[in-house]
This record gives structure tokens, C-alpha cells and sequence, in this order.
């Protein structure tokens, strides 16, 4: 016997700030779902969970949940001024007896339950509602951007919690790696339209270009016709003494389908120019260390980065990345080390707290204001790359409206704002971005520009992220801060780092991996030729990194030669045996990774 489904939507027809945002939408989810809410920045996905959370009202249709089913909604900006601590908010819905469940997921989340709520930030906010979701349990969790403020080793925590639980959910995320590991069905939001696939994310956007491509063949064929009636409409008549008035309202008709047709939204025109050529060597340093008290950052690091490199940070929050790339660039300086930096540098840096942004000014004050942009006696132009633009034209290139551009800073969404920033960052010349958190809030439409555009840069790339499947794409080297003031460097991104290290690498966790209903006719997937752009670089970094871990295995077998080490000093000789174990796997790890991309090439 079929199950009632948990959430039932009917109708529902919902105009926001004007704009009709969803007109006749039906909607089901049913027990046992796991899907991903996708959509450009913009769309209504958020809008769309709060209608389905029952927190915003539609114009027309229906809402069903039935009776004594629990609909949970993780908010992004929760109400925290009646609660003492975060942990009050946290356990605030279960009974007395179930609020260790709070302490459970707390440390899974990585905050702390007694944090005051007057001095935690908004990332400790969101993640304490999300606990507050996970401990409380409901037969539908609707997640809106949960990673956001996460470690990565909390999202796999994360992660590993969804894919084990029976409770149903619907998920907006950014995060590719965590999407396809997750999700059975897709509902896409497009300019209004919600559509639903049988299949997770991954294969996504092989779909959304096959039906774009079908209402693109669909445009041109009605295109077409009306073309050829108004020929007929204007040439014909000469050869009759009436028109047939059948056909003439049949054209209307034609015209009037065409212009009801919402035009997709373009992509954000982003664009990077790397300006003058920095010297080939841009960092390096030489023995950093940093500490806080009797908290170590680092200890006795190196690193030399070149022109053209693409940097990734990972490790836990807090544990000392950004710090790192201060010291890097310059703005913070270590206990012990030097750091040189480079010939002809321009830094451009995307800073994860916006501190660029001005909440209430307006986006067009917060670029005319800006003194890397402005333009000398004009009010109403901004500097790009060394072009006077409107600013109205150059905010337009970033998807906001001429509408947008008197509103304040703060009435944006998370996306905008960082789409704000990007155009901000674009607008200067330089040779070396700092990007630090870029991918948080942005849609996967402008991850995969963003993307591209630091595939051509010229420059070199520090990044600092989360976001496992961006730093595969973009990173050729991987630095991980290890705790006690270890960072190690690794070559490419995450997957290759885990494969260093010995770890086993999953697409997904075996509870998402059923199989799924594939679409109809969908547009098979081609393997690309050749080399990636961050494969390649990768091929280029691979003979040093074997050569340094020869070097480093040998100093090992020298130090482990002696018969005597043991005895005198047992816990360096298991030290020295456990990093030549890692060294040794880490040397055959590269050197079969160098003989694929070799072959590939």
C-alpha cells in the first residue's frame, strides 16, 4: 500500500517584490526522498523551502502536511534573543531528557553548546540551528545551504549523518561532492518553473542543457513560422480581396506565445585580467612559525610558490589557514621564518567576512565609494581595468538589475553578495588573488564560471576553501594543516591529497549509490581528451614532489640505520618509521599518478 506523502503542495502561485515568482506549482515529497533544490541565485529555491516550510504564505493553493507529521527548517538567520547560549537555542524544542542529543551532534558540527548568543558569530549561529534540526529528528529536514560555515571535516560528518538516516529531506547546497553524495531526485527552479527528475544531482547539469537545448530548437522553430505567416500575412493579401481572418489571429496568437517566452538569464559576465607579469618566483618562505599563546599555528614551514600556481588551504576551522596566508602575502608576520615576496606583485583578495561591503550603503555607493574603483569626478562611474564603465552597466554584467543597484547592501541575499564582491575584485588588475571562502552562497552556474575564468588566468591562485569538488578543479597544489603546527604540502587537489595520504576515495556514501531511474533521452556524457588545465600543472609539479620525498625517504633510511636509535630513543624511532611508511606511499602514489597523466598526455 502506497504511503501519504510527507508534504504536498497544490497550486501554489506566489508573486515577491513584484515579480511573480511560481504561478500554478504542484509538488510531492514522499517518505524516503533525498533531494536537491537546485537554481541560479535568484530563482526562488530559498522562497520555494520557506513556502514548504509553511514560513511564507503563497498568493494561491494549498499546503498540505498530514496530521502528525513533523516538517523541520533549518534557518539561516535564526532568532536567538530569548535564549542564553546557543545550546538553550539548540535543545530548546526536545524534552529535558533528549537534550543530549544536542551535545551529540554539537561536536559532530564542532560548536560549542555554551557559547554565549551574544558574542557568537553568524557561523555559529547557522550551525546551531542546524544542530537544533538534526537533534530534534522530523520526518522532513528542509536544509537550506547547511555547509555554509563548515569544516570539511564537518561536512563529512554531515554527510555521513544524512546518508544513514530514514528521515526524508530537501537540499540546497552549492557543494558539488556533497550534493551527488546525497541525492536521489533533482528538482530544478528555472525562471519559475519547477521541475522534478527520477536522479540525484549528479547528471544534473547534462540534463538542464538538454532541456535548454529543446526549448532552444522549440524558439527557432516558432520563430520560423511566424515568420512565415507574416510573409503570407503581408505578400498574399495582394491576391485575395480579404485576408482570412482565421490566419490573422492565428499570427497574433504566434506572437503573443513568443513574447509570454522568458528568456533565460544570461551567465555573470566575469572576467579576470591578470594585468602586469609578476616575477616567476611570487612566494617564498622559509621556516614559518606562529603561535597564540599555547596554541601552535605552524612550525617550521616551507614553501616556494611560482608564477602561475593554484594554492588550496585545507584543514579545520580555526586552525590556523587564513592566518597562514596572511603571513604569506605579508599582512601578518610569523614568531620565526622570513617570508620574500616576489617582483611587480598586485594582490587582489576575496575576503570571506566581506569586509569590502558596506551592508547600508547601496551597491552602487559601495562601488563608486570604493577608492580602488572610483573615478574622479564622476558620481555614476567606476573603474575596470583601467576603463571608465557605468556603474549600471558593469553591475549588470554581475546579474543585478537597474532596480537593485539604489538598494542596500544588506537586502541582497548571500549569493548576491558575493557576486557583489567578485565584481569588486575583477574590477582591479593583479597577478595574485587571495581567494578566501569564494564558493560560499554562489550558484553552480557561477562556481563553473569562476571556474573557467582562473583556468586563464595568468596569475597565481591562494585559496582557501571547503568546497572538496572546487579545489579539485581548480588547485595543483593542496597544503593541509594538520594540527600542532604541521602543514604538509601535497600535489592537486583534495582527491589527489586523500590518495597521498592512503586514504580510500568514494564518490559517495554506499546509502546514496541506489540506483536511480535514468531520464529519458538524456544526453550522454563525453570524455574530455587530453589534459585538463589543472591536470596539466599537475604533470608539472609531480617529478619535483617525487624528487623532494626521495630525498626525505633517504634522510629516513639513514636516520633508521643506526642500531642503536631504538634504544636511546624509542618514541623518535617509531616517529621516523611512521613518517617513512608515509613518505613511501606518498612517493608511489605520485609516481603512479605521473605515469596516467604521462600516458593520457
Amino acid at each position: 500500500m502506497a504511503r501519504a506523502p510527507l508534504l504536498q503542495l497544490s497550486g501554489i502561485s506566489l508573486t515577491f517584490g513584484g515579480n511573480p515568482l511560481f504561478d500554478g506549482l504542484d509538488l510531492t515529497v514522499q517518505p524516503g526522498d533525498r533531494v536537491a533544490l537546485v537554481g541560479r541565485n535568484g530563482s526562488g529555491k530559498s522562497t520555494l523551502m520557506k513556502v514548504m516550510a509553511g514560513l511564507v504564505e503563497s498568493d494561491t493553493g494549498n499546503r498540505t502536511v498530514p496530521p502528525g507529521v513533523t516538517v523541520g527548517y533549518m534557518e539561516q538567520d535564526p532568532d536567538l534573543w530569548a535564549f542564553a547560549t546557543l545550546g538553550d537555542y539548540a535543545a530548546s524544542g526536545l524534552p529535558s531528557e533528549e537534550s543530549y542529543k544536542v551535545d551529540v551532534v554539537a561536536e559532530g558540527l564542532k560548536f560549542r553548546p555554551e557559547t554565549p548568543v551574544a558574542t557568537a558569530s553568524g557561523g555559529e549561529k547557522r550551525r546551531a540551528a542546524l544542530a537544533k534540526l538534526m537533534a530534534e529528528a522530523p520526518e522532513l529536514m528542509l536544509l537550506d545551504e547547511p555547509t555554509n560555515h563548515l569544516d570539511i571535516q564537518a561536512i563529512q560528518w554531515l554527510e555521513r549523518e544524512l546518508s544513514e538516516t530514514r528521515t526524508a529531506f530537501v537540499l540546497i547546497s552549492h557543494d558539488r561532492a556533497f550534493l551527488r553524495a546525497l541525492t536521489r531526485a533533482t528538482l530544478w527552479v528555472d525562471r519559475g518553473v519547477v521541475r522534478r527528475r527520477e536522479s540525484g544531482f549528479d547528471g544534473f547539469e547534462e540534463w538542464r542543457e538538454q532541456v535548454w537545448a529543446e526549448e532552444d530548437e522549440a524558439r527557432h522553430k516558432l520563430e520560423r513560422k511566424i515568420k512565415h505567416e507574416a510573409k503570407w500575412a503581408v505578400e498574399g493579401i495582394s491576391a485575395r480581396r480579404k485576408r482570412n481572418q482565421g490566419r490573422v489571429r492565428a499570427l497574433q496568437a504566434l506572437r503573443a506565445e513568443r513574447s509570454s517566452m522568458i528568456r533565460r538569464q544570461g551567465t555573470a559576465a566575469l572576467e579576470l585580467d591578470s594585468g602586469p607579469t609578476s616575477g616567476k618566483k611570487v612566494i617564498e618562505a622559509r621556516g614559518l612559525s606562529k603561535a597564540y599563546g599555547d596554541t601552535t599555528i605552524l612550525r617550521d614551514f616551507d614553501i616556494r610558490v611560482l608564477r602561475g600556481d593554484r594554492v588550496a588551504f585545507v584543514g579545520p576551522n580555526g586552525i590556523g589557514k587564513t592566518t597562514l596566508l596572511k603571513m604569506l602575502i605579508g599582512q601578518e608576520a610569523p614568531d620565526a621564518g622570513t617570508v620574500t615576496l616576489g617582483t611587480n606583485l598586485q594582490i587582489a583578495v576575496f575576503d570571506q567576512t566581506r569586509a569590502r561591503l558596506d551592508p547600508e550603503a547601496s551597491l552602487w555607493e559601495n562601488l563608486t565609494g570604493d577608492p580602488l574603483m572610483a573615478v574622479s569626478g564622476a558620481s555614476d562611474q567606476v573603474m575596470v581595468r583601467g576603463t571608465p564603465k557605468h556603474v549600471v552597466a558593469y553591475l549588470k554584467d554581475f546579474l543585478f538589475d537597474e532596480r537593485q543597484a539604489r538598494a542596500a547592501v544588506k537586502s541582497l541575499s548571500g549569493g548576491e553578495k558575493a557576486r557583489l564582491l567578485l565584481a569588486k575584485l575583477m574590477a582591479q588588475d593583479s597577478n595574485l588573488l587571495i581567494l578566501d571562502e569564494p564558493t560560499n552562497d554562489l550558484d553552480v552556474e557561477t562556481l563553473d564560471l569562476l571556474q573557467d575564468i582562473l583556468g586563464d588566468y595568468d596569475g597565481t591562485v591562494l585559496l582557501v576553501s571547503h568546497d572538496r569538488d572546487f579545489i579539485d578543479r581548480v588547485a595543483t597544489t593542496t597544503i593541509a594543516l594538520e594540527g600542532h603546527g604541521r602543514a604538509t604540502v601535497y600535489a592537486g587537489g583534495w582527491t589527489d591529497y586523500l590518495a597521498q595520504r592512503g586514504e580510500v576515495v568514494t564518490d559517495a556514501p554506499p546509502a546514496a549509490k541506489a540506483p536511480a531511474a535514468k531520464p529519458v533521452a538524456e544526453a550522454p556524457v563525453k570524455k574530455a581528451d587530453g589534459l585538463s588545465f589543472t591536470e596539466r600543472k599537475r604533470l608539472e609539479a609531480l617529478p619535483d614532489l617525487i624528487a623532494k620525498l626521495e630525498r626525505e625517504i633517504a634522510k629516513l633510511g639513514e636516520l633508521l640505520a643506526d642500531p642503536d636509535l631504538f634504544s636511546k630513543d624509542p618514541v623518535k624511532f617509531r616517529k621516523a618509521s611512521d613518517m617513512l611508511a608515509e613518505r613511501q606511499a606518498a612517493q608511489a602514489a605520485a609516481e603512479e599518478e605521473w605515469l596516467m597523466l604521462a600516458e593520457r598526455e
